[in-house]
């Protein structure tokens, strides 16, 4: 039976600019299934090209209606005191395509030509039709560089929070994130929750000129400033991030055997990690409080997924065993469950399992019915809610081995899922640190690379372009230092 459903979204303090957006869900055709054992699916509104429909087994399809407001912000041009013009053009450049690329605000870069060197006329902009205005400005003392940011309110007429922080110069690796940092702070003045614009994505590809290897590449969340992190000759791959955004553990075949190492960005350091002469290591995640990691173990008596304390270098645990290989895992963000792939309904049909970390009876969580295959792979637990990314194949008329990225919501019971992608292959999801977007491995019809989608609008952009890339994983929010930071638990960096 179709259903139509409508999901009501946020409330905009101004009559709504945009139209009803459309999205396709997918309810169960027959009760009395378990609710982990069949999903139903609900299509990103802005990805409803006409393409061939897949099909998910189990589901039927209806509309869902959605209604979104967008607020306009305007950023004035940076002024810069006792510092080069430039300098403020280039911080005013960042900011304005990191709060385009949160996918919270619509960016209003046609400007009047004339501004007021007495303050905010309130008034003009909201004829103007802004919500919300950023002013800022660069300024050198004593020797230092420090960045000023003030927003307003236009809608109350009133100056809604203002921060001044520590700028490095602009040829400092650090110059970038420092006013990444910023615009992150913005975000949460509007909305209460965590950007991602001072993060960074870590992925492994084939480095230029030597086509036998595949080492490990960062980038910035803006898709700057892409850069180099092993040079081992050999394969690096299944790169994860520590919670504290300074460590990233892979699984490398350097020494012959795949064996898991950290690298302390930091340091510049490289260490194993994991237990010494114990068969082969393969695809490590973080538990949530850095200490301890999850990855499969394969040895001539044992193969499975273990946990082992890399903090006391000490105590490994087997969590999931049997005769099927059990691979991919992704710790819960309280770390209590784990999410990974079965191959347990066969080689050709690896489904994503849900189980909680001491151990346990797992459930499927892609929707998978006996007889009808389908292939899902690549979890990723939300660092911010209780949802799971993971990749898979459509069973599409007229279609083949054609990929997509899902996000299954367990508040609802795993019995929902979300279609993010509908063009191409689509493949390796991890999720951003403000629990909304998702970098993954993209192929289309002009080449592959390293895509982000916003899971709430299906909004689309290329992070790298034409790299033949995998693996993807994304920092937590990075610090000053590199190392993480959170920003959860409401509006931070109030007026002071």
């Amino acid at each position: 039976m179709m259903e139509t459903a409508v999901r009501t979204l946020t409330q905009s303090r101004r009559p709504p600019r945009t139209a009803f957006l459309a999205s396709i869900v997918a309810h169960g055709r027959r009760a009395g299934i378990p609710a982990l054992a069949t999903a139903a699916v609900a299509v990103a509104p802005a990805l409803l090209a006409a393409q061939e429909e897949g099909v998910i087994p189990g589901v039927a399809l209806t509309l869902l209606y959605e209604n979104r407001y967008v607020p306009p912000i305007a950023i004035l041009p940076i002024a810069t005191t006792g510092d080069s013009p430039e300098v403020g053009e280039r911080v005013g450049a960042i900011l304005a395509r990191d709060l385009d690329y949160s996918d919270r605000f619509v960016i209003v870069d046609s400007l009047p030509a004339v501004f007021s060197d007495e303050g905010v006329e309130y008034g003009f902009w909201d004829q103007y039709g802004v919500d919300w205005l950023l002013t800022g400005r660069v300024e050198r003392v004593a020797g230092s560089r420090f960045l000023s940011v003030e927003l307003h309110d236009i809608v109350t007429a009133d100056l809604r929070a203002r921060t001044r922080v520590p700028l490095p110069a602009p040829d400092h690796p650090d110059f970038r994130m420092a006013v990444h940092r910023v615009s992150d702070q913005v975000v949460m003045w509007v909305t209460g929750e965590q950007g991602m614009a001072a993060s960074r994505i870590v992925f492994r590809m084939r480095p230029f000129g030597d086509p036998d290897s595949k080492e490990l590449y960062m980038v910035d969340s803006d898709g700057a400033n892409l850069r180099r992190l092993t040079w081992d000759s050999d394969l690096a791959i299944s790169p994860a991030w520590s919670p504290d955004g300074a460590r990233i553990a892979y699984t490398s075949y350097k020494t012959g055997v795949p064996r898991i190492f950290e690298l302390d960005l930091a340091r510049n350091t490289e260490r194993s990690i994991g237990p010494a002469n114990e068969g082969q290591h393969h695809m490590p995640a973080y538990h949530p409080h850095g200490g301890e990691i999850v990855f499969r173990l394969m040895s001539r008596s044992v193969d499975g997924l273990f946990s082992y304390n890399i903090r006391d270098d000490c105590c490994l645990r087997q969590l999931v065993s049997g005769l099927s290989e059990n691979v991919q895992p992704s710790y819960s963000r309280d770390g209590r469950s784990i999410v990974f792939v079965s191959l347990r309904f066969g080689s050709h049909t690896p489904q994503v399992l849900i189980m909680p970390s001491e151990g346990g009876r797992p459930q499927t969580l892609s929707p998978y019915r006996y007889g009808q295959g389908g292939f899902f792979t690549d979890p990723d637990w939300s660092p911010l809610a209780d949802q799971v990314a993971f990749a898979g194949r459509i069973q599409g008329r007229g279609t083949y081995a054609r990929y997509h990225i899902f996000i299954a919501d367990l508040d609802e019971g795993g019995s929902r899922l979300t279609q993010l992608t509908r063009e191409g292959n689509n493949e390796d999801p991890s999720w951003a640190p403000d629990g909304r977007h998702i970098v993954f491995i993209g192929e289309r019809s002009n080449g592959t690379g390293v895509f982000v989608v916003d899971s709430v609008t299906g909004r689309t952009r290329v992070l790298v372009a034409n790299v033949d890339a995998e693996d993807t994983d994304w920092s937590p929010s990075l610090g000053a230092d590199g190392a993480s930071r959170s920003t959860r638990g409401g509006p931070q960096g109030g007026i002071r």
